[in-house]
């Protein structure tokens, strides 16, 4: 079995119409539907059944799929290995990181990778969704969590620090009941707010933390958010306030695959030197405060 092929009935079966499918591969709709056709033909059974919702997986479809995973892992176990075994300095190199933190913490340092290893072709996804290192999707992370999947190595670099943010002028016109700006998800009255809002309304709701700065520096509220954020914006002040710590941290991870990859090494290297430099940004030390509400 030919393993574009599955390539490409792994990706219908997971995004469930051509369209998708053909933006995940990377290529025309229509080459998904010859290409599932000739497959049909090929083993002389239907794979699809299509309906006004897309497309959905036959009973033969759902045989093949386990076996297609296992083909899927192979082929990406294979790329890893070739590439793990690359001792050079050059070449392609790609990075996911959150599009906050990329642009607070890690491009302004991206200069001196650039000069320092002119060879090496850096590209950055600062997607909203978790890449995939698994499947080659990207070769190291800089991930902010709490616990890191176990098929990746490295180390968390520095913990997690938050802070609450608001701006001067929205304190001055703040009434008895204060505006908070929380996440999607988030219950009504989170810990920080049970613990030091008592009196609040819920002004925003928001899905991305980009979008809770904008708000704070509009003077719509107070917010709970990371202090590489709050701290980089001159507009906003921190309040003086004492939070239960994040159990958080900022790590810097890659496939156990790729850990003799040269360039991929010393990329790591250079994102944990870069973010320890910027050490008082991340915990919060260059905080601007004022008095709580």
């Amino acid at each position: 079995m030919d393993w574009d092929d599955m390539r490409i009935f792994l990706a219908l079966c997971r995004d469930g119409s051509l369209a998708a499918a053909g933006k995940s591969l990377g290529v025309n709709h229509t080459t998904v539907a010859r290409r599932i056709r000739a497959l049909e033909k090929n083993i002389g059974t239907r794979l699809f059944d299509k309906s006004n919702d897309g497309f959905a997986m036959t009973q033969s479809a759902e045989n093949m799929y386990s076996h297609a995973l296992k083909m899927e892992e192979n082929a990406h176990a294979i790329d890893r290995d070739v590439f793990g075994q690359d001792a050079e300095l050059r070449g392609s190199l790609k990075l996911t990181v959150s599009h906050d933190f990329a642009s607070n913490v890690i491009v302004p340092k991206l200069q001196e990778f650039r000069v320092t290893y002119p060879c090496i072709d850096l590209d950055v996804l600062t997607t909203k969704g978790l890449i995939d290192l698994a499947a080659r999707e990207a070769d190291i992370a800089v991930r902010l969590t709490n616990k890191p999947p176990d098929y990746l190595i490295g180390r968390e670099v520095l913990p997690m620090r938050h802070g609450v943010y608001t701006t001067t002028r929205y304190l001055k016109r703040a009434t008895t009941s204060t505006d908070i700006i929380l996440f999607r998800g988030d219950d009504e009255r989170p810990p920080w707010v049970e613990e030091h809002f008592q009196s609040s309304r819920v002004a925003l709701r928001v899905d991305d933390v980009s979008t809770m700065i904008a708000a704070i520096r509009n003077h719509m509220g107070i917010a709970r958010i990371p202090c590489y954020i709050g701290d980089a914006d001159k507009r906003v002040r921190r309040l003086d306030l004492r939070l239960t710590p994040s159990t958080w941290g900022v790590w810097v991870l890659s496939h156990v695959d790729l850990r003799s990859t040269a360039r991929v090494r010393v990329c790591r290297e250079f994102l944990v030197d870069a973010i320890q430099s910027q050490r008082s940004l991340v915990l919060g030390e260059c905080s601007k405060y004022v008095a709580a509400i």
